[in-house]
């Protein structure tokens, strides 16, 4: 264009002044580029009297005109992006910040418990770990550094992949699993281990959670009570025996009387539910955490003279504290059950009402049925039992912290061997305790024959 017509192609030069007016000054340079670029070349076009006017002198304007327009559009453009940029940047800014925050957050929370917690990957990698199971390893990892893991019983070991680690890696979920680490001997601890499955994400399974809490001095106490119990058990069981052989040897006797007689059998029944329950301590015992397991030979039998007799048995113990057994509402029922075992449900709700109910109080006693079960009620008018207590009330060896604060003595054992006995029968048994209104005790037992009656358990 320059060897045509050399003012043509010298004044496209002014395409570069156009772009820079256009980009820097906004909507102000794209009108001052195209004024004063159009008004000196149509300036010059008019001082050049060789050429004359031409179509150029068109063009050209239009031409700086389209790169003005194009320039100033891809510099708003341009400009709106690193605004939107700058805006992402500084909204990423604060997220991370805020992420920071909250993982910081969370490993104080973490690390200020006394529970050891595993945070395990889709992958099986420990991702997130804090103070307390860091801790916790390095004491049992202490002396060797994989220490041998053993089940509940502490006896039997287990392999690698029945460890919690390797059972959570494969996704599964547990609760409590009582894990000794250490071999037996000096230094073992034991070790509760719950392990639970996070809610799979949109990429997929999100891994999962393995929290451990240090239960050795919880263990080695409740094992030791247990000992205990299982000893002293043991202890009286011999004797009872002893004196069970003597009573019979003197029932065998001709020359009793009657008045001896009926004392003597007395003693022996007495001496035979003693035994019964000092044998349900010995099994409850050997049973670790398990449930208490009794034996049942059901069959028909009246439920009120049970009861009446069990009332009888504890008049004298009320009297004592001027307290009134109140047994009108016993009514005559007929019921499948096993005599012995019921007396000993009777005996012990009986028991814990002289012994808990207030001097001077009132116990009730009821008996009575319906279609299918029949129904035996005990009321004191005594302190009551709390509501954080009542869910607690039927395990083995709880005692209630204002029975604990008391001089009445007791094992803990009592509520726990009546559930046992009444589900054994097929039955129930709930309580009921108002604030400061005393408790109410309701066994259901079977009235007619059922086909697992007669079993040994619950």
């Amino acid at each position: 264009m320059r060897e045509s017509n050399p003012s043509v192609g010298f004044s496209l030069l002014w395409v570069f002044p156009a772009i820079w007016l256009a980009t820097s000054f906004g909507l102000f340079g794209l009108l001052l580029a195209n004024l004063f670029i159009t008004g000196i070349y149509w300036f010059a076009l008019g001082t050049d009297s060789q050429n004359g006017i031409s179509p150029t002198a068109v063009l050209i304007p239009m031409i700086i005109g389209a790169v003005t327009v194009t320039s100033y559009v891809g510099a708003r453009r341009s400009a709106f992006q690193r605004l939107l940029l700058d805006l992402q940047a500084r909204q990423l800014i604060s997220t991370a910040a805020q992420a920071h925050q909250q993982e910081n957050t969370l490993k104080e929370v973490l690390d200020s418990v006394d529970f050891g917690v595993v945070r395990i990957s889709s992958g099986g990698k420990e991702t997130v770990h804090n103070d307390a199971h860091t801790h916790m390893q390095g004491l049992l990892g202490s002396g060797e550094r994989h220490p041998a893991l053993y089940a509940a019983d502490g006896i039997t070991e287990l392999t690698a992949e029945q460890t919690p680690l390797a059972r959570a890696r494969r996704g599964e979920t547990f609760e409590r699993d009582l894990v000794w680490y250490g071999r037996p001997g000096e230094g073992r601890r034991a070790l509760s281990v719950i392990s639970r499955a996070l809610p799979p994400s949109a990429t997929g399974p999100a891994g999962g959670i393995l929290v451990s809490l240090d239960v050795t001095d919880e263990v080695t106490a409740l094992r030791a009570r247990e000992d205990l119990v299982a000893s002293v058990s043991h202890e009286l069981r011999t004797p009872l025996t002893s004196i069970l052989g003597y009573l019979e040897l003197a029932l065998e006797s001709d020359d009793l009387s009657e008045g001896v007689r009926r004392k003597i059998e007395i003693a022996e029944r007495n001496a035979t539910r003693l035994l019964t329950i000092v044998s349900d301590i010995l099994t409850a015992s050997a049973q670790g955490n398990g449930g208490v397991q009794v034996s049942i030979r059901a069959e028909g039998a009246r439920l009120d003279t049970v009861v009446r007799a069990a009332v009888e048995g504890f008049r004298t113990a009320a009297a004592a504290r001027q307290m009134t057994i109140d047994s009108t509402a016993v009514e005559e029922v007929t019921a499948f059950i096993d005599p012995v075992r019921i007396r000993q449900v009777a005996d012990n709700l009986l028991g814990n009402a002289v012994k808990y109910g207030k001097d001077g109080g009132t116990i009730d006693v009821g008996v009575t049925c319906d279609d299918d079960h029949a129904w035996l009620v005990v009321r004191d008018d005594g302190p009551g039992i709390s509501e954080e207590e009542l869910p607690r009330l039927f395990d083995r060896f709880f005692r209630a912290d204002s029975v604990r604060r008391t001089s009445v003595h007791g094992s803990g054992l009592g509520l726990s061997i009546t559930r046992e006995i009444v589900r054994g029968h097929g039955g129930n048994i709930t309580v009921q305790s108002p604030p400061g209104s005393g408790a109410t005790f309701v066994v259901r037992l079977p009235l007619h024959q059922k086909e697992t009656i007669d079993h040994d358990g619950a």
